[in-house]
């Protein structure tokens, strides 16, 4: 099956075709949370690491660029999404450079973070509303470290300079991060500062969002040969001098994230969906999503290295507590639109600031399809009514695109403006999507 573009106003726009139950297996594209995660440390290593199941994305390659400008070479061998990384051992080799980083979040906070432990002079940036997205916590933390660090604005956003070209090298001592707007900040900290002279602390300051994005950082450091003491319920970390990375083959797991979609659609369309490459013990959180599923009345069954959805004689809402798994809320939004009974999801204020305002964008798109939403500031109840077709912005958001277009498997007239989108991440979901009907 093959869905319908078209150009409205000069923009590209992909109508979606209702369809009968799905019955397909899929294999999501490598993990980018985790590619751009082993991105850093194998560039942070002394030495050449191989990486397998890389994502090939606008955000990945946003990132392996970056990397390049620093001196960092990334050979990508895009068909057998592989890349060999020749890391640098904790000093970049080019001491100045403006990185571009579009609407990466892991670039920039990742990158800010790694350029902070290497003598030079570094600005990042990008996008209008990467301008708009804060980075004020991880500037603040770095400082802590007499690293001079600043962002160029007065509102805590991009662009940010580093310029430790008169400094000594990064040594030790203790920062404290907040952990309540980005899980990003903690990460960034956690991978750059094993390549600091002495030992460090990172103190986790108020409420930590999206934990499990944590548990795949250290996972992630582990395999590159990093030793992180984690102190607490995730309120400390201790890096001691000695730990450092170590060139290594390292395979990319599948994205969960993207597994959400088609897990959502055997839900939506009363079908059938298994995800290969993806068990209880992935290392991403997201794949929890199939539980919410199994609330809503999916039947849910685990295998040693895949997950099956298989959807119930009919859907219920919950109410859903997301903080660790945010970057599903968009597409627990789309099933909820047909389940009986109101859906409230809750505790997810930090998606606002992601690629768009994941609460208050996602209420305005959900409203244009007849359903009731009340938003909160830590998210939204909706109440599902008689649905029609509506034409769906996407904030140049993937997730956006993505989740909302399921939307359309069921729901006759549903358009969705910008697919193109979904590079950042999925560069041929609609592709993808439509051959689970062939």
């Amino acid at each position: 099956m093959k869905f319908h573009y078209q150009n409205i106003n000069a923009q590209k726009t992909v109508q979606l075709q209702t369809v009968g139950p799905i019955d397909a297996t899929v294999r999501p594209p490598g993990s980018k949370s985790i590619t751009n995660r082993a991105f850093i440390c194998a560039a942070l290593a002394e030495g050449k690491s191989h990486l397998t199941g890389v994502l090939e994305s606008v955000d990945t390659t946003v990132m392996s660029e970056a990397l390049g400008l620093l001196g960092v070479t990334c050979d990508r061998d895009l068909v057998a999404k592989t890349a060999s990384v020749a890391g640098c051992g904790g000093h970049f080799p080019k001491s100045s450079s403006l990185i571009d980083a579009q609407n990466s979040g892991t670039t920039i906070r990742f990158l800010t973070a790694a350029v902070a432990i290497s003598q030079g002079d570094y600005t990042l940036d990008g996008v209008e509303r990467m301008r708009q997205r804060p980075i004020r916590d991880l500037v603040d933390a770095l400082a802590q470290l007499d690293i001079n660090i600043f962002c160029k604005n007065d509102d805590g956003c991009p662009p940010v300079r580093v310029n430790n070209s008169e400094l000594p090298p990064l040594r030790g001592g203790t920062v404290r991060v907040a952990g309540d707007v980005s899980s990003q900040y903690l990460s960034a900290l956690l991978m750059a500062l094993v390549c600091a002279k002495e030992d460090i602390r990172i103190e986790v300051i108020g409420t930590l969002v999206s934990r499990p994005y944590i548990a795949m950082t250290l996972c992630v450091m582990a395999a590159f040969g990093a030793t992180v003491e984690v102190i607490g319920d995730y309120e400390a970390f201790l890096i001691p001098a000695e730990s450092q990375y170590r060139p290594t083959d390292y395979a990319i797991e599948p994205d969960a994230s993207a597994a959400s979609y088609f897990l959502g659609a055997a839900a939506i369309t009363g079908g059938r969906v298994t995800i290969d490459g993806l068990s209880q013990n992935a290392l991403q959180g997201d794949i929890h999503f199939a539980d919410l599923l199994e609330q809503m009345g999916c039947k849910v069954t685990w295998g040693a290295d895949s997950v099956t959805v298989t959807a119930g004689e009919k859907l219920v809402g919950i109410d859903a507590e997301m903080n660790a798994i945010s970057d599903t809320v968009q597409t627990l939004a789309a099933v909820a639109l047909f389940a009986e009974g109101p859906t409230t999801i809750r505790n997810v204020a930090h998606i606002r600031y992601k690629e768009t305002d994941r609460i208050g964008d996602l209420a305005t798109e959900l409203r244009k399809f007849g359903a009731t939403v009340e938003e909160f500031e830590d998210g939204m109840k909706i109440t599902p009514s008689e649905l029609h077709g509506a034409t769906i912005d996407t904030y140049d958001d993937h997730r956006m695109a993505m989740a909302l277009s399921l939307v359309g498997l069921r729901q006759e007239g549903v358009v969705i403006c910008d697919p193109d989108c979904t590079s950042k991440t999925y560069p041929d979901f609609f592709e993808v999507l439509g051959d689970c009907w062939k």
